[in-house]
């Protein structure tokens, strides 16, 4: 596949380029790679090197994403390219965040459209690694994915700039954004390689003014990013900007890549950290990563019916009006898209 230039860069004096896409803001001289490791300069010309390139396509249910409150129960085709703009020492998918060569089979937007559709899913979802960094080959498989009825999800780390997210909001109907240690900032630098966590918060503003449903995690890890006065902090962000009916996913940590020292976060902990996010004002808040919990079910926030029951990614109990209200009060429940029955499946691998 034939090199694909860049969409969100400006050409600087001596043929170097400065990336606008994520808020690492490369400045990238002829012939070098930005910190993603696949955005390059050739000649004065930003290039993606993975564009077209998956090195990850699966079909999986919405609600590993994790999406509650969106499509529940629709399939996705779940896509990943290499690189990522983070480096995150627990990241569980590593091999390919990390991989310094360019991986991947040829997979060109209209074929991954195709799968879409052969798969019986409702939508695509951009993810595994981090989807900014293969902006183009996104934005071109979503432009043709609304055009043959899908929907479209961005699973991502959220630093990213404004323009980013106005050039891909169009074509981007929800977005997961993975928050770690609570937003901690030493967290960040320490663990991630991120110099700054407010590009995070300033692409949260941009998506909710562009009209794309958001949900929040955050990965809680212990001794290490599991203070409930951050949780506290944050959960008065999201009430604040982004509204109390903001869906928030508090996972649970489990050692990987170069944190294989801490043990899994405590149920105990995940539970606290849960409840305080409810103190704060938050009607939807969820524990993650723990099947058969009780917090992994939606009950209304104004009577506590159970309205959703839900084991891992499976939706085992349904009980909700067709206008998705609560039967017994008949409070409007924050649900964006419709119900799909029968859409659980296994998560399998295309490549």
């Amino acid at each position: 596949m034939a090199l694909h230039e860049a969409m969100l860069y400006k050409q600087l004096p001596e043929n170097r380029v400065k990336c606008i896409l994520c808020a690492r803001l490369c400045t990238i001289p002829e012939g070098r790679v930005g910190f993603c490791l696949v955005r390059k300069n050739e000649k004065g010309k930003l290039y993606a090197l993975s564009y077209g390139k998956a090195c990850s396509a699966c079909v999986d249910p919405i609600t590993k994403k994790p999406l509650s409150h969106f499509h529940p129960g629709a399939l996705v085709m779940s896509i990943a390219t290499g690189g990522c703009n983070f480096r995150c020492e627990f990241c569980d998918n590593w091999m390919i965040s990390q991989e310094k060569g360019i991986i991947g089979r040829d997979f060109p937007p209209e074929k991954v459209v195709k799968a879409t559709k052969e798969n019986g899913c409702q939508g695509i979802s951009y993810t595994y690694t981090e989807p900014t960094i293969f902006f183009e080959y996104a934005f071109d498989t979503a432009t043709l994915a609304h055009k043959a009825g899908f929907f479209n999800t961005f699973v991502t780390n959220g630093y990213m700039t404004p323009e980013a997210v106005q050039t891909i909001a169009p074509v981007l109907d929800a977005a997961t954004v993975d928050f770690k240690g609570g937003g901690d900032l030493e967290f960040y630098r320490k663990f991630s390689a991120v110099p700054s966590v407010e590009p995070i918060y300033d692409a949260l503003k941009e998506m909710k003014k562009h009209g794309v449903h958001v949900e929040i995690t955050n990965l809680i890890v212990p001794k290490r990013g599991e203070s409930l006065d951050r949780i506290r902090e944050l959960a008065t962000w999201i009430r604040e900007n982004l509204g109390k009916d903001t869906v928030f996913h508090l996972l649970r940590f489990h050692p990987d890549y170069k944190l294989t020292d801490i043990p899994s976060t405590s149920i105990s902990t995940l539970e606290k950290a849960c409840e305080t996010a409810r103190e704060v004002g938050l009607n939807y808040v969820y524990i993650g990563n723990v099947p058969g919990h009780r917090y992994e079910n939606t009950y209304c926030p104004n009577c506590n019916e159970l309205l959703i029951k839900r084991f891992s990614f499976e939706i085992t109990k349904w009980n909700l009006t067709k206008d998705m209200r609560c039967p017994a009060c008949g409070h409007d429940i924050a649900i964006k898209g419709k119900f799909h029955t029968g859409g659980f499946a296994s998560p399998y691998a295309l490549i």
